[in-house]
């Protein structure tokens, strides 16, 4: 589970930087508007305001570095790609095509005729 959500994490976290905002805004103005209908001369709403404030910020330093991260691994891919890229793909395709067999093959092998079983001598057998 740990690798999926090392996986997911940049995700989460960009995603958590787009809701946040809004999230804190309508929290905001909930405890304004309950701040007003109570209030005895004391606005304690900047202190909602501020922690709020503080978490969109923790959660767009968050999604920077997961895009940050990002972009390192697709330069390091692209990269890659460019030093190896066609020439290990045809290695690939060729090694594919011949690590498995093209279904003619494979029917020549069941039709084949079975090979005879020889015998075997006491030094053949294992120990």
């Amino acid at each position: 589970m740990k690798l999926l959500q090392l996986f997911l994490s940049p995700l989460s976290d960009v995603t958590r930087a787009v809701v946040m905002p809004f999230r804190a805004l309508c929290v905001v103005g909930l405890t304004g508007s309950i701040n007003a209908m109570t209030h005895h001369g004391v606005w304690w709403l900047k202190w909602v305001a501020l922690g709020l404030g503080v978490a969109v910020l923790v959660s767009f330093v968050k999604a920077a570095r997961a895009l940050l991260f990002l972009a390192l691994v697709a330069c390091v891919g692209r990269t890659l790609y460019r030093r190896y890229g066609r020439e290990a793909r045809k290695r690939f395709e060729d090694w594919v095509g011949t690590a498995q067999p093209q279904t003619a093959q494979v029917l020549a092998v069941l039709h084949a005729p079975p090979r005879p079983v020889t015998a075997r001598n006491d030094t053949d057998r294992p120990a």
